[in-house]
């Protein structure tokens, strides 16, 4: 297999990560999909580090059209294009790092909630992760709605896609020092 196509595909395949990663990031901005919470800025903090929307979205997502581009070349042989497509698939790697964290830090700390003494705070943030298990002291937050869930579900899948972003951008770091050492070109492909 051409080091091009194998670009290509990692490509195609970061782009709806991409997304996913966006997505869910201004999503996690509206618990209970509901603006009254951002204009009273009770959302939990993490979602203010954008991981989602920088390190998932636009750091990959550079580094995804960078990708793209060497792959579409034709043929492979143009090392510095796959030279500079290790660098671009280093910067997406660190934006899925980036994303990692903050998706993991949220999970961690839990959400921002109108406890049932009226305040707003963060209950879960010392427990250790063990509220992830815990359904019964979900009850613990009152408003938003579901919150605890709608966190959770929302972190995790960043998380997920973060790996799998990481993964990829990883994989064509590979690809790349493939298609530089040795610059591996596809008769037909070149055609």
């Amino acid at each position: 297999m051409c080091t091009g196509k194998c670009s290509r595909i990692i490509a195609y395949t970061l782009y709806p990560m991409v997304l996913l990663s966006i997505i869910c990031n201004i999503v996690l901005f509206f618990p209970d999909l509901s603006t009254e919470y951002v204009k009273e800025q009770h959302i939990t903090g993490e979602v203010m580090y954008m991981g989602g929307l920088i390190g998932g979205g636009l750091l990959v997502f550079m580094s995804a059209l960078s990708i793209h581009l060497t792959g579409e070349h034709g043929c492979c042989a143009n090392r510095l294009g796959m030279f500079l497509s290790i660098l671009f698939a280093a910067l997406g790697a660190a934006g899925a790092v980036y994303s990692f964290i903050a998706a993991f830090l949220g999970l961690t700390n839990g959400p921002l909630c109108k406890s049932e003494t009226g305040d707003w705070q963060r209950p879960f943030q010392s427990s250790n992760m063990t509220y992830l298990t815990d359904y019964k002291s979900w009850a613990k937050c009152s408003e938003p709605k579901n919150v605890v869930l709608f966190n959770t579900a929302l972190f995790m899948t960043l998380l997920i896609a973060s790996c799998l972003q990481g993964l990829l951008c990883a994989m064509q770091i590979i690809n790349g020092l493939a298609g530089t050492l040795f610059g591996t070109c596809d008769k037909k492909e070149h055609a």
